[in-house]
């Protein structure tokens, strides 16, 4: 790692240290915020769920995308397709907030082996959900700085764990969505 690159990944550490606590906290404290309990006069945002999980959805295969191009020498592409997964990734933390912010949350209905499903699926879910922010932060920052090989070694745990997250997040929408109001 030369000097400049090494100086490019500094700049960015203590941001990423940051992002790593406060989106979770934040994400925490916010979900136990309900404006209408608060007497606000807002709409619950009831139409959300279905358009965050469609844009988990959407991240999963623009990750499988960018790995297509990466491994085909498609480099540009794939810096695309990470923005675009990033950006995908920071929509749907936005849409989960507003949701939670202005409706009451719902209750998994299934019984029996099927609710232990449900909830190893939300739990794994949610803890690599918060495990994958510094991830994706230093896989990012790596590449900034143009230390590709750092980068690579980092992007191939980055990879399956935030996969599993977009692709979980689907599978708990649609174990849930018969429960919504």
């Amino acid at each position: 790692m030369n000097k400049s690159t090494s100086e490019v990944e500094k700049k960015y550490n203590k941001w990423i240290v940051i992002l790593s606590i406060v989106i979770p906290i934040a994400v925490a404290a916010l979900f136990g915020v309900n404006l209408r309990k608060l007497g606000y006069d807002v709409e619950p945002l009831t139409f959300l769920p279905p358009i965050y999980a469609s844009i988990n959805g959407l991240t999963a295969v623009v990750l499988m995308a960018a790995l297509w191009a990466v491994k085909n020498k498609k480099l540009q592409l794939h810096e695309n397709l990470m923005k675009f997964a990033i950006t995908c990734s920071v929509m749907f933390l936005v849409m989960y907030i507003a949701y939670h912010m202005t409706s009451d949350s719902t209750k998994f209905g299934g019984e029996g082996a099927i609710r232990y499903v449900y909830y190893f699926i939300l739990i794994t879910h949610i803890v690599l959900s918060i495990i994958v922010i510094p991830f994706v932060l230093i896989t990012y920052v790596r590449a900034l700085a143009k230390s590709f090989d750092r980068h690579r070694k980092i992007a191939k745990i980055t990879f399956p764990i935030w996969l599993y997250v977009a692709i979980t997040g689907v599978i708990v929408y649609l174990m849930i969505s018969p429960y919504y109001n």
